[in-house]
């Protein structure tokens, strides 16, 4: 058992390490089932076979000291200084081989748990939901606001809430489904969407704006157009660059499903929601690879509802729940 621990333990360090050098493409959730059925199995021979083993193993050297001391005490002997108690104990003590497998195994099914259906933490990379998120953010996702799904193969579980307007939402990148993807949602299935000179239409109505004042970006050292959008009955703020065109070229566009159902000019792009798909976008509009460019979001996409920044290590005013 030590050499087949010593080997799987050695797999998972050689798919962690070729994950991190980049020399394979990781899936965490993959990862963490895995540990959690091998951690499983070996805390279920630990419970029932291994420990048992070595109960009974202390058991057997209590009754050989019984014994013995009868067997002195007929000679005439009646005390002897033999201690087993540290004899019990290396019995009785895990080897190291369970004590990484079965030892973890609580831990890891409790993170299992945890992040497959109640909260999952997620780092902001770019900036293309500037000025709601920053980069260096890390925030909490909820895994059951639109229903519960299996990990790994991502089959829903319980209904949930249907995505609204407005929410914030983790996504598996539809040209790429292994990378997760931030953006809000802008059309429900049936929605038309025009993003035409800058400025939001749905279903012919235009969105609400308010110019407020400019959002100065730290990090590219310059100031953006900010206005407050209402979107679904909630208030965020949104980034326009002047320097920026409306328009598209054919160029700039994925051959992404359901292609037809869009329009593009060089004012901008209209496109009719399919059923089942979601249009998002990021609140950096300029500045934001989204649905413009590869398309909806089919439902079976979603990860969950973005809801609480729990972290910037950078600002910790940064902390905090936004829209």
């Amino acid at each position: 058992m030590q050499a087949l621990t010593s080997l799987v333990l050695a797999a998972f360090v050689a798919y962690a390490g070729g994950w991190y050098l980049g020399m394979i493409e990781g899936n965490f959730a993959l990862l963490l089932f895995l540990a959690t059925v091998v951690t499983g199995l070996y805390w279920l021979a630990e419970r029932f076979y291994f420990l048992p083993k070595r109960q009974a193993a202390a058991v057997a050297i209590q009754a050989a000291a019984t014994q013995r001391q009868a067997e002195l005490n007929k000679m005439g002997i009646a005390q002897t200084d033999v201690d087993l108690s540290e004899a019990r104990q290396q019995v009785l003590r895990q080897p190291w081989w369970l004590d990484w497998t079965a030892g973890l195994f609580p831990v890891i099914i409790a993170v299992f748990f945890l992040r497959s259906f109640l909260f999952e933490p997620f780092k902001i990379p770019s900036g293309s939901m500037i000025p709601t998120l920053l980069i260096g953010d890390l925030i909490l996702v909820n895994k059951f606001h639109y229903g519960l799904r299996l990990p790994v193969i991502h089959t829903k579980i319980t209904e949930g809430s249907a995505p609204q307007r407005g929410d914030v939402l983790v996504f598996r990148y539809p040209p790429k489904p292994s990378q997760d993807y931030i953006k809000r949602v802008i059309g429900i299935p049936g929605d038309e969407v025009a993003y035409l000179n800058k400025r939001l239409t749905i279903n012919g109505e235009p969105v609400a704006t308010t110019a407020v004042s400019d959002f100065f970006d730290e990090d590219m050292v310059r100031y953006f157009k900010q206005f407050e959008e209402t979107l679904g009955g909630h208030k965020h703020r949104l980034l326009n660059d002047e320097d920026r065109r409306a328009g598209f070229s054919e160029a700039e566009i994925m051959n992404f499903p359901n292609r037809q159902n869009c329009r593009y000019s060089v004012e901008g792009a209209v496109c009719k929601v399919p059923a089942g798909h979601y249009f998002m976008m990021g609140d950096n509009r300029d500045n934001s690879l989204d649905s413009r460019y590869w398309g909806f979001v089919p439902e079976g996409n979603i990860v969950g509802k973005a809801f609480f920044v729990w972290m910037n290590f950078s600002s910790l005013k940064r902390i905090g729940s936004f829209n």
